[in-house]
């Protein structure tokens, strides 16, 4: 198959359990929660989604005819010393594109392969960190993971509803936006309240990085 991609580029990874790490960061066009048209965010299932991942024109985007030439193109964007290689599959929504091969070609390149999803679509076999990020009433198929991480308050999909789900960790991320301040103190609040919980930031906005 071919693969339609945003962007591709090197950073460090921003959110989450893994945050800090250097990463290659594979941006998938494509959603199946927003169209990423403004005209349609106030009705779709992720209407505080922050991302663009609408086209192919971002630095390192376009289609890729095949998993290895998908591969390749990651592994040119990796600048840093050839151990601990990540790449962070993310959209848009991954997992309706990442599928076995690519998988399989990005570790051949020795890459640990992490992606980003929210938890609709059924992963692919292979995968070495998955991360899913619950979007309002839209319901999980993918129940387990590495990561659980839960953008907060969202009124469709509160804490309460995934705190048994078996995932290895469980990050509360305010919501970005006009009520950043008061959605913060709230996150803090609940994750003293409930210490299964880790409040998660986005670094990568605080310190000024893609």
């Amino acid at each position: 198959m071919s693969y339609a991609v945003k962007e591709i580029f090197y950073t460090l990874q921003g959110e989450g359990r893994q945050a800090g790490r250097a990463a290659v960061f594979c941006r998938f066009a494509g959603c199946n929660l927003w169209s990423g048209r403004e005209a349609d965010r106030a009705t779709a299932a992720c209407s505080f989604c922050d991302t663009d991942f609408v086209g192919l024109d971002g630095p390192g985007g376009g289609r890729f005819a095949s998993a290895a030439a998908l591969a390749d193109a990651v592994a040119a964007a990796w600048t840093g010393a050839p151990e601990k290689r990540l790449t962070v599959l993310t959209g848009g929504e991954p997992l309706l594109q990442v599928d076995e091969a690519l998988v399989a070609a990005l570790q051949a390149r020795g890459f640990e392969v992490a992606v980003e999803t929210n938890g609709t679509l059924a992963p692919p076999p292979g995968l070495d960190w998955i991360c899913v990020s619950p979007k309002g009433a839209a319901p999980l198929t993918l129940d387990a993971g590495d990561e659980l991480k839960l953008v907060y308050p969202q009124p469709a999909a509160m804490p309460e509803r995934f705190e048994d789900l078996p995932f290895a960790n469980f990050i509360l991320q305010p919501m970005d936006g006009p009520d950043q301040a008061a959605n913060t103190a709230a996150a803090v609040r609940y994750c003293m309240a409930h210490p299964r919980w880790r409040l998660g930031l986005q670094t990568h906005k605080v310190l000024g990085i893609a």
